[in-house]
């Protein structure tokens, strides 16, 4: 018998999993404490929500996140210093903010870690110094997002998409914090932190009445209040598909988002054939988006889709970053995909798959303390039949093709879809032109504006070879620049959090090396000399060959500019804004070099590179440019790879530093 023609065996019943259920009481200020004695590990977890409509901030957008940031620095009871130290003999882990707080840790220490929650939720110390600080770290995360084409992208998607005025789509800026004083985050703190609509869960090793004594002691003094509930028309969705691009001229890759509203709840029949139905589209790995975008195309290390359930507004998003000169072919493949599961049925292989996988992550999950506090309290507030998480695993299985494709056909608006793609315009504009989808343009704050200026015509006196003249002289003269002969750089920056060193050292016979050291390790390290060239990145080494190589060498001297000139098919393409000042854009195969128009010196340069199939672009820009021994060098370098990375110069040696021995 051929493997095609055995009968597919049948699918067995769907495993009932046992969810614990909680034991409950309400206290007489309205705080629901939920009970899940499990006595397998000596643990426990305390979670507290405060399920409030959600509100616009309006002009002191941003009151709540000081308030969460606030929250937890110690209690009018027990200094901040001394609270964290507690936290920390004791081993928990203790988490506060605008709705709520979480804490855990060893059950023989449960008594304590939730005094201690309680103490910090209830009785918080709001001091004008800690206000100060807060407010001073965040306006300073705000300056580093103003050139972060993520951050923009985010920003823009939720104000385009629900209106600026409402609570989904409103952003915070540097005006609305500093509107926001210590009296608007205690008034919020007073209004909002209540108990009406709040709940308290308790999973782990206590016991049902300990936990009932505690509580009422711990919590029944809070003051019974009620937050306000304010309500707000729902956002509409574009009459026509259509692009909302915003221009960001340092993007390197493009930030693409297909997206529509939808009001979807957990508790709608159509809940669970839509999870999954996403999960098709683009929320697994083996999804449609993913396997055409990646996998086939290779344009990306991503691409994603995804809609939730909630009683309130949400949105199905599609989204992916891709490399400026695929972004209107990605447009065309995400519309293509998202027709595709609204008019061709899924195929019974591909659905059985992404259905055990959902099915294996519920199971995987269902064992987690803090993913039964989660069930246990969606329950309530998305006002679920109790036996909703006991029957999941049959809900899942119970979806059909049919029901894919009708979910698919409610909720994936392929014809009122938003398409918000922020990148550099000059590169992904004309592409997207001929797509003949209309092509809207706001600025990064989601006001519309007028349709960015293209590349700007080159006076008929410029060439490449007047521009690197004009660099030359800007930064000290032939004569001085060819007097050099080896350069050591050493900057220094971090990568989320961890302290990044940077060394590089030149010499004018043709030889570089770069080293890469993180906490004193070297990451990675790139040397060229007589013999050729290698990489080596965690131990790893590869030669440098071909095109690569050439480049190399190209980049090796001190100062490229004083040879560049001659070199065949190194032209001036244009110029363009980087960083609000127009730049003259020299093309040399795969490098983009940037001039500033008007003090000549080196602004950016951008190089595409390949690595593991997937094809990006490097951009570096160098600004504050400082004297050293006659010749200025910039001193300030920003790494652009998808994340900005800032590098400070702390040291410059001109002719001196440099041994061949650096060079092996």
């Amino acid at each position: 018998m051929h493997a095609q023609d055995r009968p597919q065996p049948k699918q067995g019943p769907s495993p009932i999993v046992n969810v614990k259920k909680p034991q409950t009481f309400t206290l007489s200020n309205g705080l629901k404490v939920m009970v899940v004695e499990d006595h397998k590990l000596p643990r426990v977890s305390y979670n507290l929500t405060i399920d409030n409509t959600p509100y616009a901030e309006g002009d002191k957008k941003g009151v709540s996140d000081l308030l969460s940031a606030m929250l937890g620095k110690g209690s009018q009871k027990i200094a901040k210093d001394a609270f964290d130290e507690e936290i920390d003999f004791l081993g928990a882990n203790i988490n506060f903010s605008a709705n709520g707080a979480y804490a855990s840790g060893l059950s023989k220490y449960g008594t304590r870690i939730m005094e201690l929650m309680s103490d910090g939720a209830l009785n918080p110390n709001f001091t004008q110094d800690e206000f100060d600080k807060e407010k001073e770290k965040m306006i300073e995360s705000l300056k580093t997002q103003e050139k972060s084409v993520p951050a923009v992208a985010g920003r823009v998607q939720n104000a385009l998409a629900y209106g600026k005025n409402s609570p989904s789509g409103e952003y915070v800026t540097e005006q609305t914090l500093n509107n926001v004083t210590l009296a608007d985050v205690k008034s919020n703190y007073n209004t909002y932190f209540v108990p009406a609509n709040a709940y308290l869960v308790v999973i782990g090793d206590v016991k049902y009445k300990d936990i009932e004594k505690q509580a009422q002691k711990l919590f029944g003094t809070w003051k019974k209040a009620t937050a306000p509930k304010v309500t707000y028309t729902d956002p509409t969705n574009v009459q026509f598909t259509q692009i909302n691009f915003v221009d960001m001229p340092n993007a390197v890759q493009s930030e693409i988002a297909l997206l529509n509203t939808t009001h979807l709840e957990m508790k709608d029949p159509d809940f669970f054939p839509t999870i999954i139905a996403n999960q098709v589209l683009g929320g697994d790995f083996n999804s449609y988006l993913n396997m055409n975008l990646r996998e086939a195309h290779g344009w990306t290390y991503g691409a994603r889709s995804g809609i939730s359930g909630s009683r309130w507004v949400t949105d199905f998003t599609a989204s992916s970053q891709v490399r400026n000169a695929v972004t209107d072919s990605a447009v065309v493949e995400f519309l293509k995909e998202i027709k595709r599961i609204r008019t061709e049925p899924v195929s019974a292989e591909a659905l059985n798959n992404v259905k055990a996988g959902y099915v294996g992550r519920f199971v995987m999950q269902v064992a987690k303390p803090q993913t039964i506090a989660r069930y246990a309290l969606n329950i309530e507030t998305e006002g679920l039949p109790a036996d909703f998480y006991t029957n999941y695993i049959k809900s899942i299985n119970a979806v059909t093709p049919a029901d894919i494709q009708r979910v698919a056909n409610k909720y994936f608006l392929a014809d009122n879809m938003r398409i918000v793609i922020v990148g550099k315009g000059s590169e992904v504009l004309p592409g997207l032109e001929k797509l003949g989808i209309p092509i809207f343009y706001f600025d990064k704050f989601a006001n519309p504006v007028d349709k960015p200026v293209a590349k700007k015509a080159v006076p008929a006196n410029v060439t490449a070879k007047s521009v690197f003249e004009s660099y030359i002289k800007a930064i000290g003269g032939e004569k001085a620049l060819k007097a050099v002969k080896t350069t050591s750089t050493t900057a220094s920056g971090t990568v989320q959090g961890t302290p990044l060193v940077l060394n590089m050292k030149k010499s004018s016979a043709g030889k570089f090396a770069m080293t890469m050291n993180v906490m004193g390790m070297t990451m990675m390290k790139q040397v060229l000399n007589e013999k050729g060239g290698y990489k080596e990145q965690q131990g790893q080494r590869a030669d440098v060959t071909g095109d690569d190589l050439a480049e190399l060498k190209d980049n090796a001297q001190p100062f490229p500019e004083l040879t560049l000139a001659n070199k065949a098919g190194v032209k001036v393409d244009g110029i363009e804004s980087v960083n609000g000042a127009d730049a003259y854009v020299i093309k040399d195969g795969k490098t983009t070099l940037y001039y500033d128009t008007k003090s000549g010196l080196k602004v950016a340069e951008a190089k595409t590179v390949s690595e593991g199939g997937q094809t990006m672009t490097q951009t570096m820009n160098f600004s504050d440019y400082k004297d050293v021994k006659g010749i200025k060098f910039p001193h300030k370098m920003t790494m652009s790879v998808g994340v900005d990375l800032e590098f400070i110069v702390s040291e410059v040696k001109v002719n001196e530093g440099v041994t061949d021995a650096d060079f092996q």
